[in-house]
């Protein structure tokens, strides 16, 4: 062996021992220990992406989001397709309310995770991470739009006071006639609850819930028979309790379950319009 490769050799078992080292260092949670172990494997094989993905997940440990966010984004930089990084940058660009970014990175964890893993774990937790930061960019965006709704509605109303006093004649002895009046303050109450409309809870159509959790879709698929489950759920009845529609009793096996596109399209046009429901997603993971 050539002296530069064996060199090269020496060099990427030192820096995988090292990597080795900070593992076991981060399942005693000794974070700090464990940030040197792969900041020394980093310094003798930059380009190897796990060592700065595990750099940045010892980093979330600690909260520290800025570091979070240099890793990730490096090792990016090596492989794109790495679940993990864009996951904690997500998380990271969530944690500085950077929303809109963040929920694009999120759905790139997921669609990369949910095509290569999709009874992973961290499909579950991505789409739930992913759920909760969509509820939060809603709530601003809502908590903002009240406020602005609720301004432009006073302003409104004096406006139609200042005219109706204008209109009025002052004389005395003259009996006003209020009814008008009111009516157009009630026409104007009725145009601002229907704007407001989008932002009260009501029930997720059913349509949009699988049979089985009654939760809205995540990874809708669709079986032969035309009805549609969740992926992983209906995985796991086939895998856990027999190859058979749950519903139809029809025999079923995973290969013939197929995206359903329709579905999932409604569901996300349902939940960009009704930001609010992503808050009973989040609550049902909990129980």
């Amino acid at each position: 062996m050539p002296p530069n490769v064996e060199y090269l050799s020496s060099v990427a078992k030192q820096a995988e021992q090292l990597r080795v080292d900070g593992n076991n260092y981060f399942k005693k949670e000794r974070f700090g220990a464990s940030i040197d172990a792969y900041t020394e494997a980093i310094a003798l094989c930059p380009d190897v992406p796990v060592y700065w993905t595990n750099r940045a997940l010892c980093h979330l440990k600690r909260n520290d989001w800025t570091r979070v966010e240099e890793d990730s984004r490096q090792a990016m930089k090596l492989d794109n397709n790495l679940v993990k990084a864009h996951y904690m940058l997500g998380l990271s660009l969530v944690q500085r309310q950077e929303f809109a970014e963040g929920i694009l990175e999120l759905k790139k964890a997921l669609d990369l995770d949910r095509g290569s893993h999709p009874k992973g774990h961290m499909v579950e937790e991505i789409w739930q991470e992913l759920a909760k930061a969509k509820y939060l960019e809603w709530e601003h965006s809502y908590t903002k739009r009240s406020w602005e709704l609720q301004c432009l509605k006073e302003a409104c109303e004096y406006a139609l006071k200042e005219k109706h006093f204008l209109e009025v004649p002052h004389i005395e002895g003259f009996v006003e006639d209020d009814t008008a009046h009111l009516e157009q303050l009630e026409a104007l109450g009725r145009v601002f609850d229907k704007v407001a409309e989008n932002d009260m809870p009501t029930e997720v159509p059913d349509y949009l819930c699988c049979r089985i959790t009654l939760d809205i879709f995540c990874d809708p698929v669709i079986t032969p028979s035309g009805l549609t489950y969740e992926k992983t759920v209906i995985i796991d009845h086939l895998e856990k309790v027999g190859m058979f529609d749950p519903v139809t009793r029809d025999p079923l096996t995973p290969s013939q379950l197929i995206p359903n596109l329709a579905i999932k399209q409604a569901v996300e046009a349902f939940l960009d319009k009704h930001g609010w429901a992503y808050k009973d997603i989040l609550t049902k993971s909990f129980l």
